[in-house]
């Protein structure tokens, strides 16, 4: 049953499934995104996104080809955060678009049916929204509280995910912030169908590892 439910999350992660697994190019962490999203193909993600939010688009497009050659290697979805001009020049699974830019609307009438669309929401307005975008499937949180990225959200706690979760069905919901090995349970619980990851993997001494513990008790779960 676990290898049946990670492969369909490798499958099917682009619209909400399984463990996504962000490659971010924060300097602080100690992995570049290519080594980020090589342990996270290592490991078992279903879905690796490429946040590059310092990089020129020469180096975010030298990360992507290289990690686009990964994740084809390896099964496994490729996301863009926030640029789909980026997405489709790598033939990305899909691009997810934050609060601040283009609206899913114009991203779909630009990219057609090349790219599955996700949306990043944070309250009750922005799901609201979201209910009426042409979007594939909805991230949500921050759960727990993050600490990768400065946020003026705080954390929204599980019965919020459960709401939020309810309120998107039938696109799947994607819980984000603050989430480990230990929290995937009551995430799914609540009724979050995939879980998304920064530092619990770019944080890590070792990457691969942390997917694949990951990856376990996402499996365990489904």
């Amino acid at each position: 049953m676990a290898s049946e439910a990670r492969s369909e999350a490798k499958l099917s992660g682009v619209l909400g499934l399984g463990l996504h697994v962000l490659a971010d190019d924060d300097p602080r962490w100690r992995w570049s995104p290519l080594e980020q999203a090589r342990a996270a193909c290592d490991g078992g993600a279903a879905v690796v996104q490429l946040r590059a939010k310092r990089a020129t688009d020469r180096q975010a497009l030298a990360w992507g080809e290289a990690i686009r050659e990964a994740t084809r290697r390896a099964g496994v979805r490729l996301v863009v955060n926030d640029r789909f001009d980026l997405a489709l020049a790598l033939e990305a699974d899909a691009v997810h678009l934050g609060q601040l830019d283009l609206p899913p609307a114009r991203v779909r009438a630009a990219a057609g049916p090349a790219l599955a669309l996700g949306r990043s929401t944070h309250d009750d307005a922005e799901l609201a929204r979201a209910c009426t975008e042409p979007v594939d499937y909805v991230a949500y949180g921050p759960v727990f509280g993050t600490r990768s990225k400065s946020t003026p959200h705080t954390a929204r706690g599980l019965a919020a995910l459960a709401e939020a979760a309810a309120r998107v069905a039938p696109r799947p919901l994607v819980a984000i912030g603050g989430i480990d090995a230990e929290r995937i349970d009551a995430v799914l619980a609540a009724g979050a169908r995939g879980v998304a990851v920064l530092s619990a993997v770019a944080g890590a001494a070792d990457p691969a590892a942390a997917t694949a513990r990951l990856a376990r008790a996402f499996e365990a779960r489904a």
